[in-house]
């Protein structure tokens, strides 16, 4: 009866409604030998919350079975395999995993799979691979939307002080969509509570007026304001 009830919550992973797939993920979850059906399942699941709970029945199954094999999901032709490969990575949290975590995978040409590389890599790296991280990182400064230069900032931050002097270049490039990202992840760096696209529209402000023309322009808004 236990075989028939876990055949048939495979199957519902494929179902045409997502409250169903999701249903079945949780009821898979503690069943033994489903990774291969899991993995499959997340190379194509379309519903993010179903996504994540596929990841969480991977991390119930048994770590020797189920590492290799996400592993090998890393060099999948299929971005969307590749990505949740990462993201179950970084929910397993076997250190030695990060050696799977490449420089080709941290600048991954899609933006999802890099996204999630730069989360999986914090989470996963050894303190004394933290320069080196951040060394890689810092060249994707500039990619993407605000999305994606939200997840890098927050990659970087989430690496500490050893930022500060990998971003020096960066705040100096030739390149203003890479400055001005670099400004904006150096001010998150020192208030990681500072939102975002304030920081974005700052560090454009300072990068194109220069930091003293800047500091000018703040001191007269606020002589103006205290004078109203």
């Amino acid at each position: 009866m236990q075989e028939v009830v876990t055949v048939t919550a495979v199957e519902t992973l494929a179902a045409g409604n997502s409250s169903a797939r999701l249903r079945a993920a949780m009821t898979v979850g503690s069943e033994p030998g489903l990774v291969d059906a899991l993995l499959e399942r997340c190379a194509v699941e379309p519903d993010f919350f179903v996504r994540d709970m596929l990841t969480w029945a991977l991390t119930r199954q048994p770590v020797e079975l189920t590492v290799p094999k996400v592993l090998a999901e890393l060099q999948s032709e299929t971005t969307q395999a590749r990505s949740q490969a990462l993201h179950t990575l970084s929910k397993l949290g076997v250190p030695s995993t990060w050696a799977a975590i490449t420089p080709e995978l941290l600048r991954d040409p899609d933006d999802e799979v890099a996204r999630t590389a730069w989360r999986a890599a914090v989470v996963l790296a050894p303190f004394e691979m933290h320069e080196w991280l951040a060394g890689v990182l810092v060249t994707q400064l500039g990619r993407g939307d605000r999305t994606v230069q939200l997840s890098l900032s927050r990659a970087l931050v989430g690496l500490g002080e050893l930022v500060g002097p990998a971003l020096e270049p960066a705040l100096a490039s030739v390149d203003p969509r890479v400055r001005s990202h670099a400004r904006a992840t150096d001010l998150l760096l020192r208030d990681p509570d500072a939102a975002f696209a304030a920081d974005v529209e700052a560090a454009k402000r300072v990068d194109a007026l220069g930091p003293e023309k800047e500091a000018a322009a703040e001191a007269a808004k606020k002589a103006a304001e205290t004078a109203c």
